[in-house]
């Protein structure tokens, strides 16, 4: 769904005729919108008295919005962008929704001993089944465009990945409840969210919302300054957008193992710290690619029954290098990330607490991509516009690196098997796995 969906939004709306600025925002604001939606969860959970339940609810109405992009493939102008627009921010309230419930619920399926492991193994599979569908879609979308047939490319691959989601939802229906959808639910208000401004979580939750600003004010706009000024004319612009964004994903797959270990070992907290670090010059290190520019070189690709001329540049190869980077990094950050909210929030809390940081993170992120969207708009979209993204991102990570650095280290507590807690300092392997 990610792969073959997600992924192409911005590329669809380009392809619409909706604007770059349009294309960017809509990787945000939908997602503030879905995120408002979203808090209706733990109510939820509690009058169907099931996290399964309203897991596979969510995941269905996440398939079913997808069905809506093909319709506004049929329309123009306003009313396209409109379609679009409610599709994706159907899709982003209906995913995070799904978000919170399942992560108390996994608690069920997953035993501790395993988490660490299963996750990083998890995270893996994930990363190479959306990279599967990534490929695929970008494949279509390049016949497609080769032979007028784009929006028709469009539509197939938003039903295929529809029918993947659909099917998913199947799978989770499948997925055991030992609890009965009875297990303990406290509510957690805003107010009690943020209260601990001073402690380990809210140091925390405030470094992970500043890191989502510093990131949103280059991230929505990638696919923009891909298309429409990096490969602007380029006739292969979707396959070498598309391996550029594969080979993030890619990297992904092969440094998640190493990341799963050092979380095992050091502990997640560390493993953060790690990938905190490593994202900060990413979005900086596109800075330095314009001078490659015109080292030009092509490759002829034999395929049967034609000879593929692939230009390629060495910005591009550049930028290759860059991508396998970030996926080292994001990789470390994003599993560090999932691995923190089990050790630092208990399961009776965590649909209320994850509902509330949804909606703050959704907030944090339209927060940078309005900031990168007020930039493009002051430097009229040009190519200068999109450097100073970068720049500006790359010194706001820096920025955020001081609420991770405030954040004090915290005791972990682990069952023994006699049933007594016992404190382990938060780097020992018995409270990360």
């Amino acid at each position: 769904m990610v792969g073959m969906g997600e992924t192409y939004f911005a590329a669809f709306a380009l392809a619409l005729g909706c604007g770059q600025t349009f294309a960017g925002l809509l990787s945000t604001l939908p997602q503030l919108a879905g995120a408002t939606f979203q808090l209706i969860t733990p109510w939820a959970v509690r009058r169907l008295g099931s996290y399964r339940a309203w897991v596979v609810l969510s995941c269905s109405l996440q398939a079913a919005s997808l069905l809506l992009l093909p319709i506004a493939a049929l329309a123009s102008g306003g009313v396209a962008s409109l379609l679009v627009f409610l599709a994706v921010t159907m899709y982003w309230a209906a995913g995070l929704s799904a978000g919170p419930a399942w992560n108390a619920w996994i608690e069920e399926v997953v035993p501790k001993r395993l988490r660490t492991n299963f996750f990083a193994c998890r995270a893996r599979v994930s990363q190479f089944c959306t990279m599967l569908g990534l490929v695929l879609g970008g494949t279509a979308l390049q016949f497609g465009k080769a032979s007028t047939w784009q929006l028709q490319a469009f539509c197939g691959i938003f039903l295929a990945a529809s029918a993947c989601r659909f099917l998913s939802s199947i799978f989770l229906s499948r997925q055991c409840e030992s609890s009965g959808g009875h297990a303990p639910l406290r509510r957690v208000s805003f107010r009690q969210f943020f209260a601990d401004r001073r402690g380990n979580g809210g140091r925390l939750v405030m470094y992970l919302l500043a890191v989502q600003v510093a990131v949103q004010i280059s991230g929505p706009f990638f696919a923009p300054f891909m298309l429409k000024d990096l490969l602007a004319g380029d006739p292969l612009k979707y396959m070498n957008y598309l391996i550029l964004v594969a080979i993030c994903f890619l990297a992904k797959v092969l440094a998640l193992p190493l990341w799963g270990r050092v979380a095992h070992v050091a502990g997640a907290r560390r493993l953060l710290w790690i990938g905190g670090i490593a994202i900060v010059p990413i979005a900086g290190l596109w800075l330095f690619a314009d001078p490659l520019e015109g080292y030009k070189f092509s490759l002829a690709l034999p395929l049967g029954f034609a000879t593929l001329h692939w230009q390629l540049t060495g910005e591009l190869v550049f930028l290759a290098m860059v991508q396998a980077l970030s996926g080292i990094a994001w990789a470390a950050y994003e599993l560090a990330m999932a691995l923190m909210f089990f050790e630092a929030i208990p399961r009776s809390q965590r649909t209320s607490m994850l509902t509330i940081y949804n909606f703050g993170n959704a907030a944090a992120l339209v927060a940078g991509s309005l900031i990168g969207a007020a930039v493009l708009q002051m430097l009229h979209e040009t190519h200068a516009a999109y450097l100073w993204l970068f720049a500006i991102s790359t010194l706001m990570r820096v920025v955020s690196l001081g609420f991770l650095f405030a954040t004090p280290e915290r005791q972990v507590e682990e069952l023994s098997p006699t049933g007594a807690a016992h404190p382990l300092p938060a780097a020992s392997t018995g409270g990360q796995s």
